[in-house]
């Protein structure tokens, strides 16, 4: 059980380093808060809820892990490697990838909710 708890323990430290330590991460925060006040005036059904905490947390623990591929390449190398610049390319590129799926489903979820208000 200690094991478990200590494995928690640094789950959660490397949540609280990500915010607290990455720009983006903050955006994507204050993206989700938006998303889920807005779902929650619209009153989204359960699959609806499901699709958005998907989507949400997706892009979190996209830009988390893009954060982890940044310092671990940042700790490898400090002379700008065409390599390292792939790296760092590719896991932002990731980030992006369900950034662009998670506007895709607000849209897909908010979409008919807001024709309805018009």
């Amino acid at each position: 059980m200690e094991r478990f708890r200590r494995s928690f323990s640094c789950a959660i430290q490397g949540i609280v380093y990500s915010i607290t330590s990455g720009r983006n991460m903050k955006i994507h925060l204050l993206a989700a808060i938006i998303a889920i006040s807005i779902a929650f005036v619209l009153g989204v059904n359960r699959i609806e809820w499901t699709l958005l905490m998907l989507a949400i947390f997706m892009v979190l623990s996209a830009e988390t892990i893009n954060t982890a591929i940044e310092r671990t390449v940042d700790l490898i190398t400090e002379e700008n490697h065409p390599l390292a610049k792939l790296a760092k390319d590719l896991a932002a590129g990731g980030v992006l990838l369900t950034a662009i799926n998670a506007v895709v489903i607000a849209v897909l979820v908010f979409g008919p909710y807001l024709i309805k208000l018009i």
